[in-house]
């Protein structure tokens, strides 16, 4: 009897221990597994934070990509004008070299004919020099030489040559338009005289002593100074004076030579 008593209060004892170690049990296993899916919830959370992140990147990468794109199509746009723009500007200048080549030929050619020509008209100087009035001839002769040295001379361009050669031209062509007043060194009766010489234009060339005492002229037919008579005296020095700046210009009388006749004259 106390036995059986015993037996039944021991079960009474074992079985809520034994429920109470059953549902400890469960509480472990359920703890256990909600912690198990909330790792695997944090886990897939995770992975789906980063791929959003790598997703945004790519889109990031993506448009700025497209703006790169777009910037670079504009950049070709502005190219292909800027190359059209170019490209009339090279077509100009191929025609300007075209035509500078052609000028440069051209020049080649005109320098082959004007040199000749250079050298004919400094030796056509040089013989009216020599048949012209006898004045200012060392200037005009030594004008002459500097001509023929400038021509053999291979630094001057042949531009300069010509300018030199025309510029002796002009000279010469403006005596025979203006007058003028020099002091050289003639020969009279066989003594060299200085003495004061009226030019007036290819005209005529007179001369007078400084003290007034004598006065001639040059005379084209015997190539030589001669004595004038003294109508001609006060004219010439007012010639000087005119020709000198030191008289206002006016009417005087000088002697001619009149190739028909071949004497000379007063006017």
């Amino acid at each position: 009897m106390t036995q059986d008593l015993v037996h039944q209060w021991s079960r009474k004892l074992l079985l809520p221990f034994a429920l109470l170690a059953i549902f400890g049990c469960g509480l472990v296993i359920a703890q256990a597994t909600f912690d198990d899916l909330f790792d695997v919830a944090k886990a897939l959370n995770d992975d789906a934070m980063a791929t959003q992140a790598k997703i945004d990147e790519v889109d990031n990468e993506r448009s700025q990509m497209f703006n790169d794109y777009r910037l670079v199509l504009k950049q070709i746009d502005g190219q292909k004008v800027y190359n059209r723009q170019l490209q009339l500007v090279v077509n100009k200048q191929l025609d300007k070299i075209a035509e500078l080549k052609q000028s440069i030929e051209e020049v080649t050619s005109i320098q082959r004919e004007i040199t000749p020509l250079m050298l004919r008209t400094i030796e056509a100087l040089d013989q009216f020099v020599s048949l012209d009035l006898p004045f200012d001839l060392d200037q005009r002769l030594d004008r002459i030489e500097k001509l023929r040295d400038l021509m053999d001379n291979p630094d001057v361009a042949v531009s300069e040559k010509f300018s030199q050669v025309l510029r002796a031209f002009q000279i010469e062509s403006e005596y025979g338009r203006t007058i003028g007043a020099t002091t050289m060194d003639i020969e009279l009766n066989g003594q060299q005289t200085t003495v004061d010489v009226l030019r007036i234009g290819r005209i005529a060339l007179m001369y007078q002593t400084g003290d007034g005492k004598n006065t001639g002229w040059w005379n084209p037919d015997t190539g030589a100074w001669e004595e004038l008579d003294n109508s001609f005296t006060t004219p010439i020095r007012n010639g000087l004076k005119i020709a000198r700046k030191q008289l206002s210009q006016t009417l005087i009388r000088v002697p001619i030579f009149l190739p028909e006749a071949s004497s000379a004259g007063g006017t």
